[in-house]
């Protein structure tokens, strides 16, 4: 199994983009903090809300598929869709980049989730920018559970939040959309982006989040991470770390008569 760093892993500093994505997060968060811009966001955030949450009252599919969408067990579903075009070769990586993408990927998954639990929850913290869900805050907003509460009961529907920024959810889905996007055709950069919306809208129809925890909090957060992941050497070194401490594994599994043609043991 070859060493050689992949094309789409930049081994090397580009301090250039770094500084704008820093730039461009740090400005989002500015404009959700200062009053003047922070009215918009508030106004963009109860439009939204009203105009989702509000196409819950009727009988007919519609709330029965978002109760669904918001259940535990369709993130399940989400990740394992998000890992399945990961691993599939040919659609979006290259024969032999695939076991090198989802190294990369897992890598920068890992640092959003430190990213996250450290300066950003203390930057929340500090400037006291958490908030209650929308389900929470507006009287009469449609709340998924109660309404199927007999699913509730059995695998919690998301439909409510104490803390609700920023958008957890969609930050996972942002990073993971633009990590293939920057390496996928236009087919599937626009397949990409039409799921990433499928995946992130549950979410904010059913209240557990507001339209900016999305926009604001989810996209800061991944702006932060893939920027330190993709314009840092990290996710280069990061991958061919994973490579060599899974190599054996690998090397076993890859021995295995179905395993043969699977995208993931291609040699590099």
């Amino acid at each position: 199994m070859s060493s050689v760093t992949p094309s789409f892993l930049p081994a090397r500093w580009r301090v250039a983009p770094l500084l704008a994505c820093h730039a461009a997060a740090l400005a989002l968060l500015a404009s959700w903090t200062w009053p003047r811009t922070r009215a918009a966001w508030d106004a963009l955030d109860a439009a939204v809300f009203h105009a989702l949450n509000g196409s819950l009252a009727g009988s007919g599919a519609w709330p029965h598929a978002m109760a669904l969408a918001n259940m535990r067990a369709a993130d399940a579903l989400v990740a394992l869709v998000m890992l399945a075009i990961v691993l599939r070769g040919r659609w979006i990586f290259a024969r032999g980049e695939v076991r090198p993408a989802l190294y990369a990927l897992v890598a920068m998954l890992a640092l959003l989730l430190a990213i996250r639990a450290g300066p950003f929850a203390e930057a929340v913290r500090a400037l006291h920018l958490q908030r209650a869900s929308p389900s929470l805050a507006i009287d009469g907003a449609i709340r998924l559970g109660q309404r199927f509460a007999s699913w509730d009961r059995v695998i919690h529907i998301k439909d409510s939040s104490s803390r609700s920024f920023p958008g957890d959810h969609a930050s996972v889905v942002f990073v993971w959309a633009t990590f293939l996007g920057l390496r996928a055709r236009a087919r599937w950069r626009a397949i990409v982006v039409a799921l990433s919306i499928l995946f992130i809208m549950p979410r904010v129809v059913a209240g557990a989040h507001w339209a900016s925890d999305v926009l604001v909090g989810g996209v800061a957060l991944a702006l932060f991470t893939l920027s330190w992941g993709l314009c840092t050497p990290f996710a280069a070194r990061a991958s061919a770390w994973l490579e060599r401490l899974f190599a054996p594994v690998v090397r076993r599994l890859g021995r295995l008569p179905l395993a043969r043609r699977a995208s993931l043991f291609e040699a590099r």
